[in-house]
């Protein structure tokens, strides 16, 4: 798989279609928990301060470019991701090709019971041909006791799906996801975080033209400034001066060893 290095986390340089061929490749051939999580700016600085988020990131299979903030990292690195990749996308290219193929069940791990329940009754109209087989809505709180974990992990091997979508947001889904995944039954999974309210509609999706232009993150700004005001104005150019100091230092070691 091909990934470039930004301040040592690997995230895929891949076009969109190449890493959904990727995935479905996995979870034709049943391959066991692969596991996809989302990399912004604003992730990136998070995990900085937090081991476990860090290690969290580093151990997935697919590190997906998310954030625009990456785009323009990797540009100033001079490097090869050229297009995000959004955890929307993944689920709504998943599900299509799942739908056609028949015989896939998913089970879908966070948000609440109202939400999820608008999910089954999407997707039965959206993707008739994928069984919804289970879904869990946790306590919503930042850790789980073992008792907690116990249940989700048995939920979910119950059923056997053969994809997990985890939405709790970040960095507990992912999280979750590292300190549990050898004991899941699962072909893959995917920390997708506001995927389930933008799939329900609880949340809008910005408009095509701003995703575009690389500004989804303006609309939901005007929306929801005391949420998202921190990462936007403080962690996205925290990410992109640590990312300018990297590749001028690394710039600045080769010219001195030659």
């Amino acid at each position: 798989m091909n990934t470039e290095n930004i301040l040592g986390y690997h995230i895929m340089t891949e076009t969109k279609d190449r890493c959904i061929g990727r995935i479905m490749d996995g979870i034709y051939g049943r391959e066991k928990r692969k596991v996809l999580v989302c990399a912004n700016p604003h992730s990136l600085e998070v995990a900085r301060r937090d081991p476990l988020f860090d290690e969290a990131l580093k151990s997935a299979d697919f590190l997906i470019p998310d954030g625009v903030g990456i785009v323009i990292a990797s540009k100033i690195n001079r490097g090869r991701i050229k297009d995000r990749i959004t955890g929307s996308d993944v689920f709504q290219e998943v599900s299509s090709a799942l739908n056609e193929r028949r015989g896939y069940r998913y089970f879908f791990l966070g948000s609440t019971e109202d939400n999820l329940r608008c999910i089954r009754e999407k997707m039965s109209n959206d993707f008739p041909c994928i069984d919804v087989a289970g879904t869990y809505s946790p306590p919503f709180r930042e850790d789980f006791d073992d008792r907690e974990n116990g249940e989700m992990v048995a939920a979910i091997n119950t059923v056997k799906p053969h994809v997990l979508w985890v939405g709790m947001t970040a960095p507990r889904q992912e999280k979750w996801i590292h300190l549990n995944r050898r004991r899941l039954d699962v072909s893959f999974i995917a920390a997708v975080g506001a995927v389930f309210d933008f799939y329900t509609g609880r949340v809008k999706r910005s408009h095509p033209v701003f995703r575009s232009m690389g500004l989804e993150w303006l609309p939901r700004l005007v929306r929801d400034p005391v949420r998202l005001w921190r990462r936007n104005f403080v962690s996205n150019p925290k990410f992109l001066i640590r990312v300018t100091r990297e590749v001028v230092r690394t710039n600045g070691a080769r010219e001195s060893a030659r």
